[in-house]
């Protein structure tokens, strides 16, 4: 941050641990970003999304100055609102798609969305709303009370579609399925044993 000029901003790619990590004194070093009114917005990503690494990501945007004015003036000429107080929070553990086995891709329509929130909440003429399991402006207050813990799942909450979450209902649809696997598993092995069978005679 030492390097920006007093309106500039930032972003960084840090690992999921530094979201919630009080070692080696990264609580204090968030908890000092976040009373400098620093911390932008926070992104957390879903894992798999690197080639070099299967570690879970962040994505941190910084600001210097969160007011919405060039320093010193008392004109907002940028465009971008006064949010010193608030942190947008994006939960996109969800998006993206998996290309093999090991690696996840977002699309454009991911990259858009993503990026269209966080513009969408800074601009003076965005139509930004929260929306659960997504997105959340959070006032610094809250933020404070949760120890300024910054994993965005603390703060957006869960989708209006798992609200009213039936235990029993997920509980019977999954133990079906597994029931399912099972015989299916059964079925394989026997097939298998079979074709073993059938190779050892003809040899």
């Amino acid at each position: 941050m030492f390097h920006l000029n007093p309106n500039g901003q930032a972003g960084f790619v840090l690992a999921k641990g530094a979201l919630t990590s009080k070692s080696s004194g990264e609580g204090d070093i968030r908890r000092a970003l976040v009373e400098a009114r620093l911390v932008d917005c926070i992104v957390n990503l879903p894992a798999k999304l690197f080639l070099n690494t299967q570690i879970p990501a962040s994505l941190w945007f910084l600001s210097r100055n969160k007011s919405g004015r060039h320093s010193g003036a008392g004109r907002n000429p940028v465009g971008f609102r006064d949010r010193a107080d608030e942190i947008l929070f994006i939960d996109a553990r969800n998006l993206g798609h998996l290309i093999n086995r090991r690696t996840r891709e977002f699309s454009a329509e991911d990259i858009a969305q993503i990026a269209g929130t966080y513009h969408a909440w800074r601009n003076t003429d965005g139509k930004y709303q929260d929306v659960a399991g997504f997105c959340a402006s959070v006032n610094l207050t809250r933020v404070r009370e949760l120890d300024c813990v910054l994993t965005p799942g603390r703060y957006v909450g869960l989708p209006d579609d798992e609200d009213d979450f039936d235990f029993e209902e997920r509980f019977a649809k999954l133990r079906a399925e597994f029931e399912m696997q099972l015989e299916e598993e059964i079925k394989l092995n026997a097939l298998i044993a079979k074709n073993l069978a059938k190779v050892g005679a003809d040899g």
